[in-house]
């Protein structure tokens, strides 16, 4: 038992940085901290710094994004937050959208950006040379060959973007790098902020629905899986783990957008879809008031920067003849070239089926007919999903589920682990977000709303509502 015992003790010492020699029968420690001086000439300050570096760096952070908005077709319709920019450091209002792969903002002098938003905020300009820290990107730099290689590069040449919009819009400009301000969640309830040197884009023109002054925000925040996006650039720098979440509330607005694991609630997930430039999973069916409807298994993108539901042609009529099967009289009109709407007077949960989404692995996603179906007046409702009418570059269908399907739901996106999940939830309550692997410590994170009050008039919105799918153009191409 004694040999065991100094064995075991042998081998912590050596652990721990302390030297021993083994001398018969008996232990002589040479006990040394393995930051002392080296013969009285190292430098004990500068080891320890070095290493307590080396520790931070494996403390990986968490990040609290304040949301605003709301994903109503009838009203804002886009959920955003607000980020700092710059040294010194201004405020930008931009677009959380979890189906494109940049942060861009709009840039001085820029061409067709909006000046005024209906959202009752006010619109700011990024301007790369008052800020100390600001740079520009250029062409022959890491950062634009793997994001935008050019085959006409030349050393100092900026670094262009262009980025287009499944409604027609686009945006195109030059690639920035600057320091962003991010609440780190530091405690319950709390945070504090911390600085990442990120590149994006500086918008200086625009066109199409960007630049209307109903939807207008100063960028749009890309959550995509690319090298590109802000979380992956944050990721490769060591601040964070490549796992975001949002709760999007559909009943008051704002709500929940952190990076960092989730460990309550708990979340069951589903595969995503290898290599697929978005994120993408396999939907085996549909159920409507617990009927298995006769439709094919088909890929699905989940889209946060999009507001209703588009599905592939046959999946969306026999949905849509499922749906109003309790209704035979109903007057169905077409409102806006877009709506199929209708007068009701009754309750619509009542009234209408639930629609269960069956994903791999079995994971259900349940909406509600409060979900799928808006009021543009009263008793007068219009349905949500939408004949998607789209194809990827193989011409496949696609299945594009919006905000009208994930508001009221935790959604967790594990880029890591490559797979993404959902629970019911009330986004108007608090989530706990793992801080250090390590030591497991979890802080809470509450919902926000940054949103002015009701900023519209609804009907007069939704005259001129245009549909933003926030898909990058070359999906459709």
């Amino acid at each position: 038992m004694g040999d065991l015992i100094n064995g075991c003790l042998i081998l912590l010492l050596i652990l721990m940085g302390y030297g021993v020699d083994v001398k018969g029968e008996n232990l002589v420690f040479d006990v040394k901290h393995k930051y002392g001086g080296r013969n009285g000439n190292g430098s004990i300050l500068n080891d320890l710094k070095a290493h307590d570096n080396r520790r931070h760096s494996r403390m990986l952070t968490v990040i609290d994004f304040k949301l605003g908005g709301n994903g109503l077709p009838t009203d804002a319709a886009l959920y955003y937050t607000k980020i700092s920019i710059g040294n010194p450091s201004r405020d930008f209002h931009v677009q959380v959208d979890t189906g494109s792969e940049i942060l861009w903002v709009n840039c001085a002098s820029c061409e067709g950006c909006p000046t005024k938003s209906d959202l009752g905020i006010d619109l700011m300009k990024y301007d790369p040379k008052a800020s100390v820290t600001g740079k520009s990107v250029s062409c022959d730099e890491e950062f634009c060959l793997l994001n935008t290689p050019y085959s006409d590069c030349r050393t100092g040449m900026p670094c262009d973007f262009q980025v287009s919009y499944g409604d027609g819009s686009s945006t195109a400009g030059f690639f920035v790098k600057d320091d962003i301000q991010f609440e780190q969640v530091s405690g319950d309830l709390q945070t504090t902020l911390m600085n990442g040197s990120i590149s994006f884009g500086c918008s200086s023109r625009q066109s199409g629905e960007l630049g209307a002054s109903n939807q207008a925000v100063d960028g749009i925040l890309g959550f995509g899986q690319a090298s590109s996006s802000v979380i992956s650039q944050l990721a490769a720098s060591g601040k964070v783990k490549k796992i975001f979440a949002h709760c999007l509330n559909g009943k008051n607005g704002g709500g929940i957008f952190t990076i960092g694991p989730v460990v309550n609630p708990k979340v069951n997930t589903t595969p995503l879809v290898p290599d697929a430039p978005h994120y993408s999973v396999i939907m085996k069916g549909i159920e409507v008031d617990g009927q298995v409807l006769d439709i094919p298994t088909t890929m699905a993108i989940i889209d946060s920067g999009t507001t209703l539901a588009y599905l592939p042609h046959k999946v969306y009529s026999t949905l849509m003849d499922k749906l109003i099967e309790r209704h035979p009289q109903l007057n169905i009109r077409l409102v806006e070239q877009s709506f199929h709407c209708f007068d009701y007077t009754g309750k619509i949960d009542d009234g209408f089926p639930v629609v269960n989404f069956r994903f791999a692995d079995s994971l259900p996603l349940t909406v509600y007919p409060h979900d799928y179906l808006f009021q543009i007046e009263e008793n007068r409702w219009c349905i949500g999903w939408q004949d998607s009418k789209m194809q990827t570059k193989d011409g496949s269908e696609i299945t594009l589920l919006g905000d009208l399907v994930l508001s009221n739901k935790l959604v967790v996106y594990d880029i890591e682990n490559q797979a993404i999940g959902w629970t019911e939830y009330d986004c108007s309550s608090t989530i706990k977000l793992k801080y250090e692997e390590s030591s497991g410590s979890a802080y809470t994170v509450a919902s926000h709303n940054i949103s002015s009050a009701s900023m519209m008039d609804s009907t007069k919105f939704f005259t001129s509502f245009l549909i933003t799918i926030s898909i990058l153009f070359n999906l459709f191409k």
